[in-house]
């Protein structure tokens, strides 16, 4: 059987509404034949609460903004140094649940990991990726229609500072880690490359590159051009 093409779109650093805005147009709009796609990018300094959050898991955010948003979880930050990747996958066509989505993805990143050798975990009841007592990585999705949006939060080389600043995914004095500090590259593209390899692999896809442009209705003219 061919695999099923995967878009994967590297759209470098991006603020984080403007992204907010382009997934749900992508959303909204898709049908049976569009293309999944995969969405990688650094965002600016952002805290998101999701419809779980609560305003008190955000302690001190000073000048970083706060963004409530549609999907599960609570709150993380996202900022430069972080992967963020956000899979726009048709559920139904893949024949796949929830559950098993979240399963794929924390074991597409655990995989990454690996590559370096570094042992890594899931927590039952606790969506992520941990390394030791440390989250390295957060997921945090939305369904419309049979499809997602959101996605996941990979920490590599980044200020580590701004999570104490929250109770991240709502869980008081939760220690965050990131690669670099276990070993791992400083090289986002590095871990990237790899990652979308892994997420090829769990969901039975065949990458493919796609322009570095933002989603945008056909009737509002041309695509947003990524930011270098």
């Amino acid at each position: 059987m061919t695999p099923r093409p995967l878009r994967v779109r590297r759209l470098g650093r991006q603020p984080y509404e403007p992204v907010l805005q382009a997934m749900r147009q992508f959303t909204d709009a898709r049908d049976e034949g569009t293309s999944d796609e995969l969405w990688l990018l650094e965002h600016e300094p952002v805290f998101t609460l999701g419809q779980a959050g609560k305003d008190e898991h955000v302690l001190a955010p000073g000048d970083i903004p706060v963004v409530r948003v549609e999907r599960g979880g609570q709150v993380t930050y996202h900022g430069p140094g972080q992967i963020v990747g956000y899979p726009l996958i048709d559920l139904r066509r893949l024949g796949i649940g929830v559950r098993d989505l979240v399963c794929r993805l924390e074991q597409a990143i655990i995989d990454t990991l690996g590559h370096w050798n570094i042992g890594a975990e899931r927590r039952p009841g606790a969506p992520g990726v941990y390394v030791a007592d440390a989250k390295v990585a957060a997921l945090g999705l939305r369904v419309r229609r049979g499809c997602t949006f959101h996605g996941l939060a990979f920490n590599v080389a980044m200020d580590l500072e701004p999570f104490r600043r929250i109770n991240p995914c709502g869980y008081q004095g939760l220690a965050v880690t990131q690669m670099l500090d276990l070993g791992g590259p400083g090289s986002l593209a590095a871990v990237e490359d790899v990652l979308v390899a892994e997420l090829a692999r769990q969901f039975g896809y065949a990458p493919v590159t796609a322009a570095a442009d933002l989603f945008q209705p056909a009737s509002t003219g041309e695509p947003v051009a990524a930011s270098a």
